[in-house]
């Protein structure tokens, strides 16, 4: 929360309020005029009239009296005032220790300082979660620093109401000790050039011209020092009040931008920075999930690739090879051969069986016939 409080050039400030309050040039020559015309009369003034002496010193003593009277009491509780507007936005002001008690719950509250990524742990270890759970203990407090710099913007408002009349007062009243001092110094460059005449002319009137250079001319330049004097302080008076009401005007928008902006930027981090983490826990979970299917496809994938070449390789042996269907269809065929051989060899053979059983068969034929006739 950087905002800028830094004091205007003051030499600057100075020349622009010496320039406003500068006595415009028709009113310095209707100034002039009048200068010369009372240079005149003080220099044809009756020598023999004490009262006309008396009336010249004294309008000298009371040139501007009032309002160098107006300007000492205005500077006087100015004074007074300014050191007291000038504390809110002090280092101890209510202002500026609440734009710093800001500060530093900021930078406690910045997410930056928290590793959302290792953000694990159990429920009293967990960084993240008590990140969370201290932004909610200090909303609170950031909700009274906030009111209370509400309420040091309406004083420091206030304030410069105060300040911008005073300001407008004080310039009124330099403005017209300017005008008494422009017409003091013309009167004072008359009267200088009159009595340098007076002395260079023959016969000089040495008592006027003592008067003037000792009643009028003295007293003169001494009422325009303190006027010279009387205008830098009240400058200094209006620079000050200026500068101020500056100030205050930044810090006004300092503490808009603290409500508007960095408060609701600290609140939008926040919320941010728990839906990315909210995010990261479902993107660890989907994460987990598809490590497991992963696996398991690449399980699946490794059994079906194993078990597949087994299976067609079962499969395959499973099934009767040429050569033992070679080998079965030689046998096979050596073993009708065989059988062939055999019944070719053995037809004699059972052909003579066959006779011999005939014989046998005869031979008992006739055996019977003879027992079968000798029992008849």
């Amino acid at each position: 929360m950087a905002f800028d409080l830094s004091i205007p050039d003051p030499e600057k400030t100075k020349q622009e309020v010496q320039a406003q309050l500068a006595v415009p040039e028709e009113q310095a020559k209707a100034i002039d005029e009048k200068a010369v015309t009372r240079g005149q009369e003080i220099m044809t003034v009756d020598m023999g009239s004490l009262e006309a002496k008396r009336e010249i010193t004294q309008a000298i003593d009371n040139l501007g009296a009032d309002i160098a009277t107006k300007s000492a009491t205005k500077n006087e509780m100015l004074a007074r005032r300014i050191g007291t507007l000038s504390k809110q936005g002090g280092e101890t002001g209510e202002v500026a220790k609440s734009l710093e008690d800001l500060a530093i719950k900021m930078r406690d509250l910045d997410p930056k300082g928290i590793d959302f990524a290792s953000g694990k742990g159990g429920r009293f270890f967990n960084p993240v979660r008590r990140y969370f759970e201290r932004y909610k203990s200090a909303d609170a407090e950031i909700a009274d620093i906030v009111q209370s710099l509400e309420a040091g913007k309406v004083t420091l408002k206030n304030d410069n109401v105060t300040l911008e009349l005073e300001e407008m007062a004080m310039r009124d009243l330099t403005q017209q000790l300017n005008q008494q001092i422009e017409i003091a110094l013309d009167l004072d460059a008359y009267l200088t050039n009159a009595i340098e005449e007076a002395r260079a002319t023959e016969g000089a009137d040495l008592e006027r011209i003592k008067f003037v250079e000792e009643e009028v001319l003295f007293p003169l330049r001494q009422k325009i020092i303190d006027f010279q004097q009387l205008q830098i302080v009240n400058q200094q008076g209006i620079i000050s009040m200026n500068v101020l009401r500056r100030n205050n005007a930044e810090l006004v928008r300092a503490v808009d931008r603290a409500e508007n902006v960095t408060v609701s930027a600290l609140r939008v981090a926040v919320t941010v920075a728990g839906a990315l983490y909210n995010q990261k826990i479902v993107l660890d979970k989907v994460t987990a999930l598809n490590e497991t299917t992963n696996a398991m496809i690449a399980s699946t994938s490794a059994m079906l690739k194993d078990q597949g070449a087994e299976i067609q390789q079962k499969a395959t042996e499973a099934s009767i090879s040429v050569e033992t269907l070679q080998k079965s269809f030689e046998d096979t065929i050596q073993a009708l051969d065989d059988i062939s051989k055999y019944k070719q060899e053995a037809l004699p053979r059972i052909r003579k069986t066959i006779d011999d059983f005939y014989a046998l068969a005869e031979a008992g034929e006739e055996h019977l016939r003879r027992i079968e006739g000798a029992t008849s």
